[in-house]
């Protein structure tokens, strides 16, 4: 479970940037709350500024002195039982929410051109696996998109992988489609070892408490065919969900529990690069990608940050 860590981890003066501590455990990417139940995604329109960056964004004097006061963390005793039931917390999530709540990803093929780039031929076979693959919003515009791929999916709720069986679009001799956790579960008993070109973890690992991170990364690099690569995209720190989280909400060095239940980690390049790297992968690349959503409406704009990377697993490492 929490494997005896007093979840108490040293802080960094705020906005600077944490050092990639030890907190040796799956996410759906929440638009615009840090509580997903309450998801304000409508107020916003689709007029939105992108752009790489090195660093995470600046805070403001506000933003710095309120995440510098929120220093309590959730009690011991509570984050064990989030940890015990991390599971049935994402089962109620997709049985509120079923398949509507998030937004079919057609946005990954462009962002990851590896998807196209990664081939020796054209038309060649493409293996790849989404960990972590929800209701399957990123696995169909995947398989509709590109009719030489197919995809191993593999989610930690049971419910979101009925929800994928039970789409029109499903058919086993494109895709196979099981459930697991990523951090205790081995993949080998779903794909033969070295066969995968592609991984991606979209919105994933940020919700695997950070102590079992590594075993979900190595569960992933057993798959992995030599000179694979891992396609990875999550929440960067001081997003604006990190900013948005109440007092009493903190379990750890940028980890954080929603109201629901389920839990959000935010990420640093360094911690990420730290994550990998002693496993075995390279890293081709890591930016923070700020993003601005803008209501205008009210006249606002809602800051982005997510961490956009590739790591590829040596050639010689099998």
């Amino acid at each position: 479970m929490l494997g005896g860590c007093s979840m108490q981890p040293r802080e960094d003066p705020v906005n600077s940037v944490p050092r990639p501590v030890h907190l040796p455990g799956e996410v759906a990417e929440n638009l615009l709350t840090a509580n997903p139940v309450n998801s304000t995604a409508s107020t916003y329109s689709d007029s939105l500024l992108q752009k790489r960056v090195g660093p995470a964004r600046t805070l403001t004097a506000e933003e710095a002195a309120r995440l510098e006061k929120d220093q309590t963390l959730v009690s011991h005793f509570k984050q064990l039982k989030l940890e015990k039931e991390a599971q049935k917390n994402w089962d109620l999530f997709y049985k509120r929410n079923s398949t509507n709540f998030f937004k079919n990803r057609h946005w990954t093929t462009r962002e990851f051109e590896e998807l196209r780039a990664c081939r020796e031929f054209e038309n060649q076979k493409l293996t790849i696996l989404e960990a972590g693959c929800g209701v399957g919003n990123c696995l169909f515009p995947l398989l509709e998109e590109d009719m030489n791929i197919f995809a191993y999916a593999c989610d930690f709720s049971p419910r979101a992988v009925e929800f994928v069986k039970q789409n029109p679009l499903y058919n086993t001799e494109r895709c196979k489609v099981f459930q697991c956790d990523l951090t205790a579960d081995d993949l080998l008993d779903n794909i033969p070892a070295h066969s995968v070109d592609v991984v991606t973890l979209i919105f994933v690992l940020s919700a695997i408490h950070p102590d079992k991170m590594h075993f979900a990364v190595e569960n992933i690099y057993k798959v992995l065919k030599p000179g694979g690569s891992v396609l990875f995209r999550d929440y960067g720190l001081y997003d604006h969900t990190m900013l948005r989280f109440k007092s009493g909400s903190k379990l750890g060095e940028n980890f954080y529990v929603r109201q629901d239940g389920t839990r959000s980690y935010f990420f640093t390049q360094e911690y990420l690069t730290w994550l990998f790297t002693p496993l075995g992968f390279e890293q081709v690349v890591s930016d923070y990608v700020l993003r601005e959503t803008v209501n205008k409406k009210e006249g606002l704009c809602v800051p982005r940050v997510f961490l956009q990377s590739k790591f590829r697993k040596s050639q010689e490492n099998l």
